[in-house]
């Protein structure tokens, strides 16, 4: 399980460090959705990245631990290799490197293969049949696999990039920073069943989204709402729900309570139901 034991964390720019987290606490279990909901400005994504080992944000307090061992010291590098991955929000652009020979040399280094040699040397004919069948799935065609990684590519092809990363690289958790943005319907559509069947072999995902579109596609098991750096509310999918119908205007002061009593009310009714037919319908 991935832990966050009431971190709270601080952001460094030009040696000064400000407040961007406060005592939050959630987890995370293998082949468990938990969504990360929250305005602008409100955390999220500093989360993720301190998840990540990101230098610019720093520790203040609290423990990150990812199944049972203490993870808060290690670098990013040490945390990818235990299983963690982030796929980012907006990645950057990698010019003079093939998308293709970015996921081979991810793959081997995650996998230990190659260890005291050029990553690229090592070509497993099974991964880079999985590669194609996968790039496949979410509609990258060799064109995208053979050109400079996120060079001109558009916001959704960065973002199926992103996911093929995640998939071909199996990771224990997966840290999805805002995977619906900049994508068409039928874009939210392939991304979110990439999550599900991710989720469905034992990826424990950590998803962070504005809005309650992909939620309805994935339907998570937990959702968790930040706002100003706090943990707001927890609670089910219709806490989703809640926000999208009200916004997150309403949460805002003695929010923690009000998302407390809903958690309350979480798993019955028949809200709890409709929920779990459409999570039901799209196992299917």
């Amino acid at each position: 399980m991935l832990e966050v034991d009431g971190i709270s964390v601080d952001v460094i720019r030009d040696g000064a460090a400000k407040r961007v987290l406060e005592g939050v606490t959630l987890s995370v279990r293998p082949g468990e959705v938990h969504a990360l909901m929250g305005p602008n400005g409100s955390g999220k994504s500093t989360l993720l990245y301190t998840l990540a080992g990101h230098p610019s944000y720093r520790l203040a307090a609290g423990r990150i631990s990812m199944d049972g061992e203490d993870v808060s010291s290690l670098s990013p590098e040490e945390r990818f290799l235990r299983g963690l991955l982030l796929a980012f929000q907006s990645p950057v652009e990698v010019p003079g490197v093939r998308l293709s020979s970015l996921l081979l040399a991810s793959y081997n280094k995650r996998n230990g293969i190659a260890s005291g040699r050029n990553l690229l040397e090592v070509r497993d004919p099974k991964f880079l049949s999985a590669m194609r069948d996968a790039a496949a799935a979410l509609g990258i065609g060799p064109d995208l696999l053979n050109r400079d990684v996120n060079v001109g590519f558009s916001g959704g092809e960065k973002k199926r990039a992103e996911v093929l990363q995640a998939i071909l690289l199996k990771p224990k958790y997966l840290l999805l920073d805002e995977p619906d943005s900049g994508l068409d319907v039928d874009g939210v559509d392939t991304v979110a069943r990439a999550v599900r069947d991710m989720a469905s072999s034992g990826v424990g995902v950590l998803l962070v989204t504005h809005y309650a579109r992909i939620l309805h596609r994935v339907v998570p098991d937990e959702v968790t709402l930040l706002i100003d750096g706090r943990i707001a509310g927890r609670g089910g999918p219709e806490l989703a729900e809640r926000v999208e119908r009200e916004g997150y205007s309403s949460l805002r002061g003695g929010s923690a309570r009000a998302g407390m009593r809903y958690r309350a009310s979480w798993g019955t009714g028949r809200r709890r139901s409709s929920w779990d037919q459409r999570k039901s319908a799209l196992a299917a």
